[in-house]
């Protein structure tokens, strides 16, 4: 049975991280995701932090590059923000995850917006998972980093 759909056959990714270089996995899976602030939820009582977002599928052609996202974090202690807009609709940009370490197995993973903006989870262990929500769609264009441009 042939599918309309050519991102069907494209399994949705799901990644758990539970030390710093499972972090760098998924960060490279969130590279130029994009997020409004009002995607973001802390849940203190529950101690978790869920970011939803629209990712760029790296893993996939240019037929079904974008795809809904939710990254969650639990054992979260504390979460601050730096340079973040206080317009709730303002889409942000993300370059990275970083991961600091404190006392094992704890440490701070932070999530590193494009224009210096910043927002900080501080953990007591790392326990975060990366999951699709929905099926992949064409990209309008490709995020282009300045390394990628060829010089005149």
């Amino acid at each position: 049975m042939s599918s309309d759909n050519p991102c069907a056959n494209i399994p949705p990714l799901r990644l758990l991280a539970q030390d710093a270089d499972d972090l760098m996995i998924i960060s490279a899976a969130l590279q130029d995701a994009v997020v409004r602030a009002e995607d973001i939820s802390w849940e203190k009582q529950a101690r978790r932090l869920t970011v939803t977002l629209t990712r760029f599928r790296w893993e996939a052609d240019a037929e079904c590059a974008r795809v809904l996202a939710a990254v969650q974090l639990g054992d979260v202690v504390n979460v601050q923000a730096r340079g973040m807009p206080r317009q709730r609709d303002i889409m942000l940009e993300l370059l990275a995850l970083d991961f600091q370490p404190a006392e094992p197995p704890g440490g701070s993973l932070t999530f590193v917006f494009a224009g210096g903006m910043d927002l900080r989870a501080d953990v007591e262990c790392v326990d975060a998972v990366l999951a699709d929500l929905t099926s992949s769609w064409k990209a309008k264009k490709a995020p282009v980093h300045p390394a990628d441009e060829q010089a005149p």
